[in-house]
């Protein structure tokens, strides 16, 4: 029996607020001020001839194209050519993305990076969006962002626990200075139905005080036959200059799902692989639709503080408390036992978290003839706590017939799971410097001191975790070339602790990774864009893989070897060019007897192609946009690796006319000939999404 606690239990956002203040407090005693993350535009014009894209995914504005990483960015104005209502659609034509592996889900977004799992590698301004404990996945709305960056490798020097594959960071929308207002209406297949607002500016006529509200609610039925989920998001924000030198800009968001979940689990008998009873349609909902509950809602309240001290030094610190309440109630095929039939399975959560994030910066430059150095001091800390109640039934209800449904043949479950106390603290230090010499070459060097405390209790007991120290390392350089090529070479460093056990009980290792990379920048002075290209060797150790039983299993090692080429840019001042191909080569050991195997679920070669073409003259106003992408064949993960899953080509289509300034109409349709494929096996398999239409009408003012 647990003793009783010798203070007051204090609320979890008292707790936060103390943390928060405690952290600010210390840093001002060191004599740096905090302040906030200063987001940057997406494209910088630097001159009328070229489009320079700057960014923040490396903690500090500067330009992509004079960075040694391979980095990627989707701006706002591309969110909205390509409709993208879902967040795992952002990256669909980019290179080094795996997006929507799983097929359309309602549940959760995915993303795989290089060939590994992004589950962990979600943020929002600069802090973690916590995605743990099985389904207790923070949710991000596309809507409320201004634009979504991408830092490919391992980024652990500067973000501390960080899967090898890389780090996303959504930027939110802010309030700007001047007065502006958005009213969106959209209509579509699947009962789509959407009604966005976005209103920002100056409050009663002040430069000093802006705000921003959006808001958002949406509905639909899911791909899957007797799904569906509504959404209800708002995010409210506030800007204050404080002084000359000083600003803080307050930022909310709620978002509640509920509805019955897509629960896209499917054998490859019946889908990849034939059987004499055909295939089953994409649509065929083999869950329990009646049963099946997901209720999602979540929280969050933070600021970005900033000071400039001089003309040297800026400081900068972001903080975001965050909630998530969830009721996850998922009945799924298991495994088949007969040619007909199956067994069922019952996933069951029902529980909260509470998270706090606060991060802290000292950013100093300096200038001479021939030198511009940036250095970044910081450090930050991250708690996280989860407690909720876990049921699983792997003997759920009686035999199911998975090509003739019968819906109704269980009993309800008791509810008797087992009590789950989860959570992680770390805390961080790190440096980076930045020096440019003679305008010529670029140095980039880093490392970083992580401690990390993971709880996992079952029921009272502890099931693992402990305590972990980490030492990350980072660097880079880069030559700035004649005619716009800059050719670099950079090294890179990450490491996961992991919350949970094996299906057997024991207790999962930290996993480490680490990544050589080669590669070139090319923006020549006649072309209003960019093209990047990449080889890469990554390999994380002690690496997860799906089990297909209750959780995953920790093998040897996971080897990633690729070769990836991007492109954007305006071929002529009416035509929008997108391109990307990436080569992926992914191996895993997971035992002493299988090594060296590929691994499931990544394809070799993905390619993709997006063009926008702005009618001219007395078609002004007219907007025609079309795509299509690759996704080559993959396999089943390592144990099931005899499965094959086919090669697929997907189209997209849109067009747009603004009648007038104020108004536009747009259509945009995905999957345009309704190819039917699966977009990936890892034990289940997964159907993609089908054909969607969705109609807008939008109002500026």
């Amino acid at each position: 029996m647990q003793a009783p606690p010798l203070f007051p239990r204090l609320s979890p956002m008292t707790v936060a607020i103390r943390r928060g203040l405690g952290l600010t407090l210390s840093f001002s005693l060191l004599g740096l001020t905090p302040l906030a993350l200063a987001q940057s535009d997406d494209v910088a014009d630097v001159d009328a001839d070229t489009m320079v894209v700057t960014g923040t995914a490396l903690k500090v504005e500067a330009p992509i194209l004079e960075t040694p990483r391979s980095t990627s960015q989707v701006s706002r104005e591309e969110l909205d050519n390509r409709q993208v209502n879902k967040y795992d659609e952002v990256f669909r034509y980019r290179s080094g993305v795996l997006s929507q592996p799983f097929g359309q889900d309602n549940k959760a977004d995915w993303f795989y990076i290089r060939g590994f799992n992004a589950e962990d590698s979600t943020y929002q301004d600069g802090l973690r969006q916590f995605r743990e404990g099985g389904y207790f996945w923070w949710s991000t709305e596309p809507f409320g962002l201004d634009s979504v960056e991408l830092l490919k490798g391992p980024a652990s020097i500067l973000y501390g626990e960080a899967p090898p594959g890389g780090v996303i960071n959504a930027v939110s929308k802010r309030p700007t200075a001047e007065r502006q207002g958005l009213i969106e209406l959209q209509s579509g297949s699947n009962d789509h139905e959407q009604v966005g607002i976005d209103v920002s500016g100056p409050v009663d006529g002040r430069d000093d005080v802006r705000y921003r509200m959006v808001g958002l609610f949406r509905e639909g039925d899911g791909t899957i036959e007797d799904t569906d989920n509504q959404r209800v998001y708002l995010a409210p924000s506030l800007a204050l200059d404080l002084s000359d030198d000083t600003s803080i800009t307050f930022l909310a968001s709620y978002l509640k799902d509920q509805g019955t979940p897509t629960n896209g689990f499917k054998l490859p008998y019946g889908t990849v692989d034939n059987t004499p009873f055909g295939k089953l349609d994409p649509e065929d909902n083999l869950g329990e639709p009646g049963y099946e509950r997901q209720e999602h809602e979540q929280w969050a309240l933070g600021y970005e503080l900033s000071h400039r001290v001089n003309d040297t030094w800026d400081l900068e610190q972001n903080l975001r408390y965050s909630h998530l309440d969830l009721l996850e109630r998922d009945v799924y095929v298991s495994f088949l036992l007969d040619d007909r039939n199956a067994q069922r399975g019952l996933t069951y959560r029902d529980g909260d978290y509470d998270a706090i994030t606060v991060d802290n910066r000292a950013i100093g430059r300096w200038y001479t003839d021939r030198l511009e150095n940036t250095l970044l001091l910081g450090f930050d800390y991250q708690d996280l706590d989860i407690d909720y109640d876990n049921y699983d039934d792997f003997a759920f209800g009686s035999p199911f017939d998975i090509f003739d449904p019968e819906y109704g043949n269980f009993t309800p479950s008791s509810r008797n799971g087992s009590d789950h106390e989860e959570g992680k603290e770390q805390l961080g230090f790190y440096a980076q410097n930045q020096l440019r010499v003679d305008d010529r070459w670029i140095f980039l060097a880093g490392m970083r001191h992580d401690s990390v405390d993971v709880t996992n209790r079952i029921d009272g007991q502890d099931n693992g975790g402990g305590s972990e120290d980490e030492m990350s390392f980072s660097g880079g350089v880069m030559y700035l070339g004649d005619y716009g090529i800059s050719p670099y070479l950079s090294y890179s460093e990450s490491f996961s602790p992991q919350i949970g056990t094996d299906p057997d009980g024991n207790a999962y290792q930290p996993s480490e990774g680490e990544q050589w990379e080669l590669g070139v920048k090319y923006a020549p002075n006649w072309l209003d864009g960019y093209v990047t290209a990449s080889v890469f060797d990554l390999e994380e150790s002690d690496t997860l893989y799906v089990s297909g039983q209750s959780s995953n299993r920790q093998g040897g090692k996971r080897e990633s070897q690729g070769f990836e080429i991007e492109g954007v840019g305006y071929v002529t001042d009416d035509l929008k060019v997108t391109a990307a191909y990436t080569y992926t080569d992914v191996r895993v050991d997971i035992s002493r007897d299988q090594d060296d195997i590929r691994a499931g679920l990544i394809p070799r070669n993905q390619a993709s192609l997006w063009v926008d073409y702005a009618a001219p003259g007395v078609l002004h106003g007219l907007n025609i946009g079309t795509g299509v992408r690759y996704v080559g064949e993959s396999v089943d993960s390592p144990q099931y690796s005899d499965t094959q899953v086919d090669s697929y080509t997907l189209w997209d289509a849109k067009v747009s006319y603004d009648f007038t300034p104020q108004w536009t109409a747009q259509v945009n349709v995905n999957n345009l000939t309704d190819e039917e494929y699966v977009s990936g096996c890892e034990y289940w398999c997964y159907y993609g999404e089908e054909r969607s239409v969705v109609g807008s009408l939008k109002y500026r003012f």
